[in-house]
């Protein structure tokens, strides 16, 4: 198994979005290798504690990792050469700095002289001072960023802190993605142990069987073990979603278990006969588990349909290990048992428990008398549901599913507050033409986007080429502050041969315009918006960008990760109404080859579409956006729910056998006899699927409870709502001769003979 080193991309490779942000990355590499450190205290202007700080970045220069540092001591003045027509760069800090002098001078010359180096590496508002180490762009998606982060970066910057008693805030893109990645990592291991925990216990309060629950758990945790067999075997990595499949696994394997071995203690307490016992769990309740198994795995498949490469892995892993995790607890329960004596009589007690008894007694009275306050409350909840789906927002955040109790959450806001953020934003432009950049028309464009770009409070000081050509200007006019401005087209033809002679080692003239002088970038970074302010400014910049750049003569795009998240997200609520019309077709179909009766798949899918929308209006007053992480919501829930309904229209089509087609007593009857495993295992699912909210991410967090209220729901709609639509619908359908000969078989009836 591997474990991913990007950060997801929820969209097609061969999207547009996907297809412009490649182009960028071939002209200018890898975008994300940035990575900054910063200082808030005013102690840090003193002789002993910079000279630590330059040290400090100083330091990281030594690894491989490393491309280049730009701290304070790295920053160069620009400073004309009149003897060789040309500018070259001398250094703030000459040396080390040996007296308060040196840095009052150098305060004033950065925050006062030199207005290029502004809001780059610091704030001269409030004095916070940062470092930036580009990390080789070769190794930004590989192990080895992660290894010099926690090999080298961490422990060296808590080393400094701890000596100089100064609090370092650290961010950027490789940064972020490792720790997030550790995060994941780290959940797996807790998930599993949660779920296998809480599981454990509801299935022993059940059963009072330590032998039943520890046969449960050997084979949860086989079907646990070929999830991650499966994942490695389709050379897939660990990624956010693909992390929560071992413990969805265990969710849903306990129920298997629960209809398994409860079907085997009542066939035994019935007639003492073990063999006879195993066999009719096999073929009775084998069947019906089958099915519900599919049904499950549909909805997890829908996913493959779609051509997200993030959901496609999550849909085919995830249905994989469903079937597997089916054809575990059909073999290994019934063999396991066969070896086992028989159940003594407290391991049986449970089928005669007085609450239990209760509870079933209370719906067949709530189905026999007030199934007109059930349609009146399903009602109710269905136009509140609808109302509140109005009120559902949509979020492309790149950050707010991370953990917010984390230092590096904290460090990302603390640069939101003084940069302005750490999600780089790019403005690709092709001049169409080699040399086209350093035209003056093409400058002046240029500019007068980044003075558009200045008056958006969401985005930082962008920088491109442009803060250059006017650093190289001001260099001419011997650093004279109102001289950083464009050169006239009088000025530009000497000013820019001194700029075509400078020295070689300008990282910043590499880093923005491409080596054939046809491509140029602006860079500025965002802060984490919404879906909807950031579409709003992206189109503001468009709007501005098409009246700047005559398309016949520019080639204008923006891109950058925090524009294809956004993207991927929107595109992803689009998939959600694919995947989910999928599910409900599929699960329609095998309704129909099942029973053979339009109604009875109408009967079928309204009490479980119904917890579906009273879910998605919970989301719309508790301020849940659509996003990654909950769209996953609706489909999973749907593949489960269906379950219940397959139980209960089996075992009522047998009833009706029994019954000669009356409808009343079937209905009691299939009530009565699947209502308890139906509490039982929708307990389990809600009370596992509950353990997600332990997660330090908020979308896990969301996931976990919404998919538990929403099976919640449905248990409630499958024992109230499902009893009451057969009887409303007696006469339509118990005539139906296709609901004496099904399709599927799947209960089938007493053999006579035994």
């Amino acid at each position: 198994m591997r474990f991913t080193y990007t950060e997801a991309n929820l969209l097609p490779d061969d999207h547009e979005v996907n297809i412009i942000y490649n182009n960028f990355l071939d002209t200018f590499g890898e975008e994300g290798n940035l990575i900054v450190l910063g200082v808030k205290d005013s102690s840090l202007l003193t002789v002993s504690k910079l000279n630590a700080w330059n040290n400090l970045s100083d330091s990281f220069k030594k690894y491989d990792a490393v491309e280049t540092v730009v701290s304070i001591k790295d920053l160069k003045k620009l400073v004309k050469d009149n003897e060789h027509t040309k500018f070259k760069l001398e250094s703030f800090i000459k040396d080390s700095i040996v007296s308060q002098n040196q840095i009052d001078i150098l305060e004033d010359e950065l925050f006062n002289k030199y207005p290029f180096y502004d809001n780059v590496l610091f704030n001269k508002t409030s004095k916070t001072i940062r470092t930036a180490i580009y990390l080789k762009k070769d190794i930004v998606n590989t192990a080895e960023r992660k290894d010099f982060i926690e090999a080298n970066l961490i422990p060296e910057i808590k080393a400094f802190e701890e000596a100089q008693q100064l609090d370092v805030r650290i961010s950027g893109m490789p940064y972020i993605r490792t720790l997030n990645s550790q995060n994941i990592v780290d959940e797996i291991g807790l998930f599993v142990a949660a779920a296998l925990l809480v599981t454990s216990i509801i299935f022993f309060f059940f059963f009072r069987s330590f032998r039943a629950t520890f046969i449960s758990l050997i084979v949860v945790c086989i079907g646990v073990m070929w999830t991650l067999g499966i994942i490695g075997l389709l050379n897939y990595e660990i990624t956010v979603l693909t992390a929560l499949i071992p413990p969805l696994i265990i969710v849903i394997g306990i129920p298997n278990c629960i209809f398994l071995i409860n079907k085997y203690q009542h066939e035994v307490k019935l007639h003492g006969n073990k063999v006879k016992s195993l066999q009719r769990v096999i073929t009775k309740i084998g069947n019906a588990t089958l099915m519900t198994n599919v049904t499950t795995a549909s909805g997890f498949a829908t996913f493959i349909l779609t051509e997200s490469t993030l959901l496609k892995e999550f849909g085919i892993v995830a249905s994989l290990s469903i079937l597997a995790i089916f054809i575990l607890c059909l073999l290994i329960i019934p063999i396991v048992y066969t070896f086992l004596p028989y159940p003594k009589n407290r391991h049986l007690k449970h089928l005669n428990k007085r609450w239990i008894g209760g509870f079933v007694n209370w719906m067949e009275r709530m189905v026999k008398h007030q199934h007109i306050a059930i349609y009146s409350v399903s009602l109710i909840l269905l136009i509140a549901s609808i109302i509140g789906i109005y009120q559902i927002k949509i979020s492309g955040s790149l950050i707010e599913d991370m953990p917010q109790n984390t230092e590096f959450f904290r460090d990302i806001r603390f640069f939101e507050k003084e940069f302005n953020g750490i999600m780089p934003l790019e403005i690709m432009i092709d001049t169409k033409r080699k040399k086209g950049v350093m035209k003056s028309s093409t400058l002046k464009r240029m500019d007068e986007l980044q003075e558009a770009i200045n008056d958006i409070p969401e985005l930082s000081k962008p920088l491109s080429v442009v803060d250059l050509v006017k650093y190289s200007k001001q260099a001419y006019y011997n650093g004279n502050t109102k001289f950083y401005q464009l050169p006239t087209s009088q000025e530009s033809s000497f000013i820019l041969s001194y700029a075509k002679n400078m020295s070689s080692d300008s990282y910043l003239l590499q880093n923005f315009v491409d080596s054939t002088g046809q491509y140029a970038r602006i860079t500025t970074f965002m802060k984490d918006i919404g879906t909807d302010k950031m579409e709003r400014i992206e189109e503001n910049l468009q709007t501005k960008i098409n009246k700047l750049f005559p398309e016949d003569r520019y080639k204008v795009t923006m891109t950058g990760k925090a524009m294809v998240f956004q993207k991927g997200t929107t595109y992803l609520v689009k998939n959600l109404i694919i995947s989910l019309s999928l599910a409900i077709f599929l699960i329609a179909l095998f309704m129909a080859y099942m029973f053979r009766s339009l109604r009875m798949i109408v009967i079928s899918l309204i009490p479980n579409l119904i917890p579906l929308l009273i879910t998605a209006g919970l989301m719309g007053y508790l301020g849940i956006p659509i996003k990654p992480s909950t769209i996953l919501v609706f489909s999973i829930a749907f593949g489960i729910s269906v379950d219940d309904t397959i139980h209960f229209l089996a075992k009522y089509r047998q009833e009706l056998q029994a019954n000669h087609w009356k409808i009343k007593p079937s209905v009691y009857g299939a009530l009565k006899e699947t209502g308890v495993s139906m509490f039982y295992t929708s307990i389990v699912l809600f009370f596992g699927f509950s353990v997600f909210t332990i997660s330090s991410f908020g979308g896990t967090v969301a996931l976990g409870a919404l998919v538990s209220v929403t099976l919640l729901f449905a248990m409630l709609s499958n024992l109230l709502l499902l009893p009451s639509l057969l009887l409303s619908l007696e006469r339509s359908i118990a005539n139906k001769q296709v609901l004496r000969e099904p399709a599927i078989n799947i209960i089938p009836e007493e053999d006579e003979e035994e």
